[in-house]
């Protein structure tokens, strides 16, 4: 069986479509983390970081939120985004947690 490199790249195109497709699907499909959430209440995660529990998490200084996170994996303008705290949900960009790291 001999394939050409036209065959080649008509498969690999496809392919990418196909993953950039799901990929896209998969981020619509994401719901917004609840501050209620079990993960959320015990990393201390709202969705407005300046409602952050300074008592409880004093690790937490202002201009600190989730979009300027290391570990936010949405554009910093974004309203909401991915972070990899939380699989399959969307975390506020304007929120924080206590596992904020700052963005290298």
């Amino acid at each position: 069986m001999k394939h050409s490199r036209r065959t080649f790249l008509i498969s690999a195109t496809g392919a990418a479509s196909a993953l950039a497709a799901a990929r896209f699907a998969f981020a619509q499909g994401s719901a917004p983390l609840s501050e209620s959430d079990p993960q959320a209440q015990a990393l201390g995660y709202k969705t407005d970081a300046t409602k952050a529990d300074k008592a409880k998490f004093p690790k937490y200084a202002a201009g600190q939120m989730c979009g300027n996170c290391q570990l936010y994996q949405g554009k910093p303008a974004d309203a909401t985004g991915p972070c990899s705290l939380f699989p399959n949900k969307l975390v506020a960009s304007k929120g924080w947690c206590s596992a904020w790291v700052k963005k290298a």
